[in-house]
């Protein structure tokens, strides 16, 4: 490329994101290819700093990306804290900002303040209207371990007991030998799971975790746009011993539960996990809970009348439960895109997700 693209991968400041929108092995590729790769040393990311070093990226101090030239572009994966300085780069990351959410307006309105551009990972999408990347097969993947584990938790413990503080896993098998373990200890009944958008990459990670931790086929209940599309609520969900709901939101729909269903003696549900974790969106097809968790408190229980105590998993960066495997396959899906950024004002990718920003820039007005 004539005037090489720099990219500068910031530290994650989430708590408890360990995950990179950049690897060490996606950093050599674009480092092959001639772009500059700027890495922000960072204090949570699963990859070590000497990886990037080793593969010859420029190693910067965390949270240095404010400094950075202007031409710069910064990627990083989750929202960026929340402070009021206007923001001068072009921006690669999730922001959380396109579909109403709690205070959209505020995290939106830094952008053309400093005329910084953002790209939005979330809306990066093919020709065919489908993500370029997306991390929703890991997402299901955890959510659903997450979801067995406190449904084992809840066999065996009281209901004013919660499930504790859950570590990253740095490879899958650790994590599915971990989620059998706790199935064992919980007895000899093995839950029904039931997952909406079941055939999505989010839905299909939730049912390939249940068949892994050996929930039989009869168990897992796999729904998606046949099964719902006479509208909610669904007397099948409160029948589940686990809900996940794996649907990607992109307008109002009926909710899939509600608290009439949940308050019935018939009950048998205990946890909802809620791989979506549109926890502030108005149109929450789960309106029964308004508390995002994390991984150090992964649960929050529905306020109910009766019936057994019913827990929701509503974390919004479950793919860092796999940090390293997680990155990898998402790097490597956003890859081709990335490579296309020294044409970004043609690339149909970019220049997609320009013209979205500018229209909701324009709904600030």
């Amino acid at each position: 490329m004539s005037t090489p693209v720099t990219l500068h991968l910031r530290a994650e400041t989430k708590p408890l994101e360990h995950r990179a929108a950049l690897t060490p092995n996606t950093t050599k590729k674009l480092l092959d290819a001639g772009f500059n790769v700027i890495v922000e040393k960072s204090s949570q990311s699963t990859f070590d700093i000497k990886e990037y070093e080793a593969v010859g990226a420029t190693i910067a101090e965390e949270g240095s990306w404010p400094q950075a030239p202007k031409d710069h572009i910064i990627i990083g994966l989750k929202e960026l804290p929340e402070e009021s300085f206007p923001l001068i780069h072009e921006h690669i990351q999730f922001a959380h900002c396109y579909k109403d959410q709690g205070g959209w307006k505020d995290v939106l309105k830094r952008f053309p303040e400093g005329k910084g551009t953002l790209y939005d990972l979330e809306f990066l999408e093919d020709d065919n209207g489908r993500r370029v990347a997306a991390f929703g097969f890991h997402a299901g993947f955890a959510g659903a371990a997450i979801g067995i584990k406190d449904w084992a938790f809840r066999q065996t413990h009281s209901d004013e007991e919660s499930l504790g503080a859950i570590e990253p896993f740095p490879y899958e098998h650790l994590l599915v030998e971990d989620v059998k373990k706790n199935l064992a200890a919980a007895g000899k009944t093995l839950p029904k799971v039931l997952v909406i958008g079941a055939l999505g990459r989010c839905g299909s990670g939730a049912v390939d975790l249940c068949r892994k931790a050996g929930i039989p086929e009869e168990n897992i209940i796999k729904w998606d746009i046949a099964e719902t599309s006479k509208g909610g609520p669904f007397q099948e969900i409160a029948d589940a011993d686990i809900f996940i709901n794996c649907i990607y939101l992109s307008k109002p729909i009926p909710p899939f539960i509600n608290l009439d269903l949940l308050n019935k003696e018939s009950r048998k549900l205990q946890v909802i996990v809620d791989v979506s974790a549109d926890t502030t969106n108005p149109h929450n097809p789960i309106p029964v809970y308004t508390v995002a968790t994390v991984f150090n408190k992964p649960t929050v229980p529905v306020e109910t009348t009766v019936g057994p105590r019913l827990d929701v998993v509503s974390i919004d960066h479950l793919p860092s439960l796999l940090p390293r495997e997680a990155s990898e396959a998402y790097s490597e899906a956003l890859l081709p895109s990335l490579l296309e950024l020294p044409q970004r004002d043609t690339a149909p990718v970019w220049t997609r997700a320009k013209a979205l920003f500018d229209h909701h820039v324009a709904r600030l007005d």
